[in-house]
């Protein structure tokens, strides 16, 4: 197996992850920022008050994009299979 095709693969699967993750981290970095926002403007230091709305925010986030996660994984995942007979040929 050439060097380079592990690290194309490496790389594959890097982008994969960030790609994968993205929606629901950028969803809890914005709910984050507005209740980071309001408890900074109201004073309220409460750990569990950004607790709640991320979690739920999160959930909300894998629930629209989970279909599209799963089908971006699946083909993926189709390709690498397909990969498999050129890594030992």
């Amino acid at each position: 197996m050439d060097t380079a095709m592990v690290v194309d693969l490496g790389r594959q699967a890097l982008w994969m992850t960030m790609l994968i993750s993205a929606p629901m981290l950028i969803v809890a970095l914005l709910v984050g920022l507005i209740i980071g926002v309001f408890q900074a403007a109201t004073s309220i230091n409460e750990q569990t008050l950004s607790f709640i709305p991320k979690l739920l925010s999160i959930g909300l986030a894998a629930a629209v994009f989970g279909g599209w996660m799963i089908n971006t994984l699946v083909d993926y995942t189709k390709v690498l299979y397909g990969r498999i007979p050129g890594l030992f040929g």
